[in-house]
């Protein structure tokens, strides 16, 4: 067990992400600024990508965009996907967490689901700590 995230609120965040884009799901990694832990890899994935240096340019990444378009006309800052030969990374972050996740090939409105339910399940767990 995790003191990062405890089991109960990994299994939501799974069953979340699982809902949301179903086997398209290839992992599930929740960070803050200062730790992470992979909470989902899809079995036939190797656990081989360094993701500590992943957390630190997700985490500088999102720090940079939000503050870089902070009231812009685009509106307020949702989450990023980046696009690999061989999948998508999906970052939702808020203030102090996130989580990012990959997958394969999904659609945007799969994108905006995953956000918006992934969204609500940190933030009714970073009100809760």
């Amino acid at each position: 067990m995790s003191e990062l995230l405890p089991e109960e609120a990994q299994e939501r965040l799974i069953s979340t992400c699982r809902t949301a884009v179903g086997d398209s799901l290839r992992s599930l990694t929740y960070f803050n600024r200062f730790d992470y832990i992979q909470v989902y890899l899809r079995s036939d994935l190797e656990q081989s990508a360094d993701l500590n240096s992943f957390i630190g340019n997700e985490w500088h990444d999102f720090k940079m965009t939000q503050d870089a378009y902070r009231g812009s006309e685009l509106g307020e800052y949702k989450y990023t996907i980046r696009v690999f030969e061989n999948g998508y990374l999906v970052r939702i972050t808020l203030e102090d967490i996130g989580v990012f996740v990959t997958t394969d090939g999904i659609t945007m409105q799969d994108f905006n689901a995953l956000s918006v339910a992934t969204r609500e399940v940190l933030e009714s767990w970073a009100i809760a700590e």
